[in-house]
């Protein structure tokens, strides 16, 4: 295996597993109903990199051991994940054309999506949760993938420049 080969699973590995981390470390009770959903914009944002590697059967895999760690109904991230990964997959090609305020816009409806999954799972389980819980990770997510967005096109630029 080549020395590039071994790097190009590294970061995404890396990425996803300091999200896993800060998905269930604990918070504050004023700061914890604003967590980010973490694993959800580190996917989305693979996914939107590169949408062969990163795809239904990782969202998948990610879901259900989110479920574990949370302990929240078995599938239930899961199946949010998917669905969001899903619809990233099928805008991939008019995602990239899109500015970055127009991108962001779209995560931030891919998070609302993602939400909503998990309220109607919620809602069949009969498990109630405040509003604030349910959509104020949706605006730490869509801030938080501005701030990603921003930083990965300046290292993108700084690795063109140096090339």
């Amino acid at each position: 295996m080549s020395a590039r080969a071994s790097r190009s699973w590294l970061m995404p590995a890396l990425t996803i597993f300091g999200a896993l981390v800060l998905a269930v470390i604990p918070l504050p009770g004023v700061v914890s109903p604003f967590r980010p959903d973490w694993v959800a914009v580190a996917l989305l944002y693979w996914t939107l990199i590169q949408p062969r590697r990163y795809g239904l059967l990782k969202a998948l895999l990610l879901g259900i051991v989110l479920d574990a760690l949370t302990g929240s109904l078995l599938g239930q991230h899961a199946l949010a994940l998917l669905v969001i990964v899903y619809l990233s997959q099928r805008l991939y090609l008019r995602v990239r054309a899109f500015p970055a305020s127009q991108v962001a816009t779209i995560v931030i409806l891919l998070l609302a999506l993602y939400e909503l999954v998990l309220l109607v799972i919620d809602g069949f389980a009969g498990r109630e949760v405040a509003l604030v819980e349910r959509w104020g990770p949706v605006v730490t997510g869509g801030i938080l993938w501005l701030f990603v967005s921003v930083g990965a096109e300046r290292g993108r630029q700084a690795a063109e420049v140096r090339i």
